[in-house]
């Protein structure tokens, strides 16, 4: 279990539940509301907007809550305005921690983060104190029968992609940031629509896990992703499978 793909395996862990979906949709709608506010709310001509409607078909949103957040968005002084923020610091057994969010209350906030740090043994730092063990980059994963690895390999490479590899039983495209959304809309032109299209933090090394440890690093991850103002939680740990299925049983 590496860290980067932390939300999937956490996920599967704790099983989908009716409370974690309502919290997944509270945080697409927020992503949405950003994207339209950005940018227009016409998905064709803003990027980030096509992005979060991926994001929201992912987690099952019903295709009128994306409508209607996308007009509530858009509607003269509708809904709360939200400022993106990151954190980072470092959890138990010297884990990096990166955390994306996006809030109506910086202070609020960054007051519950340090606060979740301290409660499970980790500390928050100042900015890019931990981001440059950070590679930061777009990937864009299609299921195996989708397209053949050479042909996703022509199609990213011509768009501006940097790597194809085969990863969990899927293709997986990565790319520079600024090469994203160009790389994004090249294969779902050729493809059809991606199982996943997001940008990610991959950590350049990883910090492998006992048991112990391993359960304080995901209490303190569940914390941070359990609350309504973060978006995404990445970390450089590594977990060996016996480990893992321990923690899954």
């Amino acid at each position: 279990m590496a860290g980067h793909s932390q939300f999937k395996n956490i996920m599967h862990r704790k099983g989908a539940q009716d409370a974690k979906r309502a919290k997944q949709f509270a945080k697409v709608i927020r992503e949405i509301t950003v994207a339209t506010r950005e940018g227009m709310p016409d998905p064709a001509m803003n990027p980030r907007l096509r992005a979060a409607i991926s994001a929201a078909r992912e987690v099952n949103m019903p295709k009128d809550t994306v409508e209607r957040a996308i007009k509530k968005a858009s509607g003269a002084g509708g809904g709360d305005d939200y400022t993106e923020v990151r954190y980072e610091g470092y959890g138990p057994a010297g884990v990096a921690v990166i955390v994306e969010g996006l809030t109506d209350n910086r202070n609020r906030t960054a007051s519950d983060v340090r606060a979740a740090f301290s409660k499970h043994g980790g500390s928050l730092g100042e900015t890019n104190s931990v981001s440059f063990m950070f590679t930061r980059l777009g990937v864009i994963a299609y299921p195996l029968d989708a397209a053949s690895e050479d042909d996703l390999i022509e199609a990213g490479l011509e768009a501006g992609a940097e790597n194809v590899e085969t990863v969990d039983g899927m293709h997986e495209v990565t790319c520079p940031v600024e090469s994203f959304f160009a790389v994004r809309d090249a294969l779902e032109s050729r493809f059809g629509e991606p199982a996943s299209a997001k940008l990610d933090w991959r950590p350049s090394n990883t910090v492998e896990l006992d048991e112990d440890k391993a359960r304080s690093v995901f209490k303190l991850i569940d914390t941070l992703e359990d609350h309504d103002d973060v978006q995404a939680v990445y970390a450089n740990f590594d977990v060996p499978d016996d480990v893992a299925e321990k923690l899954s049983a």
